[in-house]
């Protein structure tokens, strides 16, 4: 497999950005080692990532089919870390989409030339189903294959992820939280409170990440009331995340575009029992109050009843949506 252009591994990094839920731009030339990227989060708080990427193509050792590698071209021992943001090192496999995250730490260094690092490329492919996999090199490193939805939520965890992971406790724990596999309170108990954490934060992140694959998917990753693709839908939940009941599974999902979505989240609009969208009145009164009332026309004329899932089973759940509305003081 040649190598990619820096153009497509930038747009890879961004695309996975907006497959994570944030929006993102690259404001460092394309070429340059390593890509920065600013990124902003659903909730608006912005981040810089520094990403060190090359094309990972297969290693040329007949005995090892599996062996895939980077080449760090084109930069220079030590490799630069971000006092502002986040750095990482990836690999990209063009193919799946897959990305391979390495342990920066220990690769910062390195003798000048043409460097390369080694991964099985048969670990990294198990993200397509889990999001994040897990594989200990021979050299006792941690290389971590990331889905492109869960490349922020690697971004973010990558230091604890290679330091914690090479403890032989936590390694098949995190394979398994990644897996959305059962972890029971005496098996994690018996690790120190930093790696307790690391597993519960990829817990968490995997679940969410397959609820929004989940859904989307149900969806044809069309929002569910313009039917608008674009890479510009989310995954919303219609029981809020926290409330009693409220469950990572496809029947406590729709898929709405950002402003929707915002307008959902904020008990402007609410969907009813007979799959209808509408204007929450309440929540209408308070914004003229607030003289805040611009723009509910336009938004009222695209609501009606929504886009439903093919597959009736993936509709949203009716004891769902009434929870959610009484949740939220919706009076239907």
């Amino acid at each position: 497999m040649p190598a990619v252009p820096a153009r497509v591994l930038s747009e890879a990094i961004l695309n996975a950005v907006y497959e994570a839920g944030w929006s993102g731009a690259l404001i460092s030339p394309i070429a340059r080692h390593p890509k920065i990227f600013s990124i902003v989060s659903p909730e608006g708080s912005q981040s810089l990532l520094s990403v060190y990427i090359w094309t990972l193509t297969f290693g040329g050792r007949v005995a090892l089919p599996n062996e895939y590698r980077i080449q760090m071209t084109g930069v220079d021992p030590p490799l630069e870390i971000s006092r502002n943001g986040l750095t990482i090192l990836l690999g990209y496999e063009p193919d799946l989409r897959l990305f391979a995250g390495f342990d920066l730490a220990r690769h910062r260094n390195f003798t000048p030339g043409s460097p390369s690092i080694q991964v099985d490329i048969v670990a990294v492919r198990q993200a397509l189903p889990d999001g994040l996999s897990f594989h200990r090199k021979t050299n006792d490193e941690i290389s971590v294959g990331i889905r492109p939805d869960q490349l922020l939520a690697y971004a973010f965890n990558a230091t604890d992820l290679h330091r914690y992971g090479r403890d032989a406790r936590v390694l098949p724990l995190l394979v398994r939280a990644s897996s959305l596999q059962p972890i029971t309170d005496a098996e994690i108990s018996i690790i120190a409170p930093e790696r307790q954490r690391i597993i519960q934060t990829i817990s968490r992140l995997s679940r969410l990440g397959n609820f929004r694959q989940q859904v989307l998917r149900a969806y044809g990753d069309r929002c569910a009331v313009t039917g608008m693709q674009l890479r510009l839908v989310d995954a919303a939940h219609i029981l809020p995340v926290g409330a009693p009941g409220s469950l990572d599974d496809v029947t406590n999902g729709i898929a709405l575009s950002p402003t929707f979505h915002r307008a959902y989240d904020a008990g402007l609009i609410y969907l009813a029992g007979d799959y209808r969208m509408s204007v929450n009145q309440r929540r209408v009164a308070e914004l003229q109050n607030d003289n805040l009332i611009g723009g509910l026309e336009t938004l009222r004329e695209r609501l009606g009843r929504i886009l439903l899932p093919p597959d009736r089973r993936q509709w949203p759940s009716p004891a769902l949506i009434q929870r959610a509305n009484r949740y939220r003081g919706v009076a239907v």
